[in-house]
């Protein structure tokens, strides 16, 4: 008998038709009986399973695999699950395990190289995103430094237009002064005053555009007075007089009387100005920004010796600086002359400077003066000033300087009382205006 490539003995077939009597034959004799029976029945299985994996294995790794499980393995669990054939059992899990690992393993396999895909896509992506970035910093440093070196040349352009503006007010003050070393004696200046004013052309809007640059150049003009201008007249003013206090007294009310001197020459200044210009005026501009555009183009119309006159003529009848009859405050005319300059100048800004009020015995303050070196820290007042602030607007922008001392007022108040008994102003007035000058009895005159 050939069955499926299977060749079975005579004595096998025989033996398969050997009937089980169970009344006949003894219990012995049926279970020999199908023993043998089992036994040529695990041969058969035996070479079966051999065939099939023979078969299987001509299909290729993974061939066979769903015929297996679709009808060999249903048959052998209803069939063979209490077969005493351990290897047949084994031999058909072993299959049923290596097929379901093999299958998991290819999952993976299948699952680790789109894992693997997906990694190296997102790699990419994120390379791409941080080139992005590192060029979005880069534009945005090239950015800034552009930024910065725009901010630079703006600054610098800034700085050229101040620097420009200054020397333009230096030339001017330059060229004023040129004016008037050339100018005629104060009787002829004084004569000219009173005529018309001459119609020169100025630029529109010179006020204005310079108010910033000439506001810088004046409030550091005063303090080069304050702290070099000063020292001259206190050196010229030691020549005549051994007291420190009156010198620095002196000088004080040398730089008031300056200020109050070149204020009322502005405005009268301003007035014929306004009067000349106001016949023929017509244009974009006021009036008002045309006087102040002529004023601040022909400063040096400005009779400076009149207010030099006027000074000394306040400070020779002035009762808290009176000193001997032989002396002339004329001695510091340059001094002075200097400081009428620059207060008139002040006045053509806007808003235009002044100086702080100062009175003997106020209370000291911080925001407007700095002590002096000889002072007397602890005292609260004011004994008398050395120099004046500079206000805007009744804003201190410049601090001045004075002395404190307990019973130092008191003191000067006597001594100037000693005085005013033994020569009173108007006769050290008529004596000064009656005795020589330093220059002509030989003292010296700066």
């Amino acid at each position: 008998m050939i069955a499926t490539g299977i060749i079975l003995s005579k004595k096998f077939q025989a033996d398969l038709l050997i009937p089980i009597n169970l009344q006949i034959n003894s219990c012995d004799q049926n279970l020999n009986q199908c023993c043998e029976l089992i036994e040529m029945t695990s041969m058969i299985q035996g070479q079966l399973f051999t065939i099939l994996n023979e078969t299987s294995q001509d299909g290729g790794h993974y061939a066979g695999v769903e015929t297996i499980k679709t009808r060999l393995l249903p048959w052998l669990g209803a069939w063979f699950s209490h077969a005493t054939s351990g290897r047949l059992f084994e031999t058909s899990l072993s299959l049923n395990q290596d097929s379901i690992e093999k299958e998991r393993q290819l999952r993976q396999t299948f699952q680790l190289q789109e894992l693997q895909e997906e990694l190296t896509s997102t790699r990419l992506e994120l390379d791409h995103v941080q080139q992005d970035l590192k060029a979005s910093r880069a534009q945005e440093e090239n950015s800034l430094r552009r930024l910065d070196h725009l901010n630079d040349y703006e600054q610098q352009i800034e700085m050229l237009r101040d620097e420009l503006s200054i020397l333009d007010a230096q030339k001017s003050v330059l060229q004023s002064r040129i004016a008037r070393s050339r100018s005629p004696s104060p009787r002829r200046m004084r004569s000219r005053s009173s005529s018309p004013l001459p119609l020169r052309s100025c630029s529109p809007g010179r006020a204005r555009s310079t108010n910033a640059s000439r506001h810088a150049f004046l409030v550091a003009r005063f303090g080069d007075i304050y702290s070099k201008d000063r020292f001259d007249a206190e050196r010229i003013l030691r020549m005549y007089i051994n007291d420190m206090e009156m010198v620095q007294r002196i000088i004080y009310t040398a730089a008031v009387e300056s200020f109050q001197a070149a204020k009322m020459a502005y405005r009268q200044f301003k007035m014929r100005v306004r009067k000349t210009l106001s016949i023929g005026h017509s244009g974009p501009e006021s009036l008002e920004d045309t006087v102040m555009d002529y004023i601040v183009r022909h400063e040096d119309l400005y009779d400076v010796q009149a207010s030099v006159n006027e000074v000394i003529r306040s400070m020779n009848i002035n009762p808290k600086i009176s000193s001997t009859p032989e002396f002339d405050f004329a001695v510091i005319s340059s001094f002075i002359r200097e400081l009428c300059r620059v207060a008139f100048s002040m006045q053509t800004l806007t808003p235009p400077l002044d100086i702080a009020f100062g009175m003997d015995g106020e209370l000291f303050s911080e925001t407007k003066y700095h002590r002096s070196v000889d002072s007397d820290y602890t005292a609260a007042l004011v004994a008398y000033h050395v120099w004046p602030a500079l206000m805007e607007n009744d804003v201190v922008i410049v601090k001045g300087e004075a002395v404190t001392k307990r019973g130092a007022l008191w003191s000067h108040r006597s001594r100037s009382r000693s005085r005013n008994r033994s020569v009173s102003p108007l006769l050290s007035h008529l004596s000064r205006s009656r005795s020589p000058s330093p220059q002509r009895s030989g003292s010296p005159r700066h």
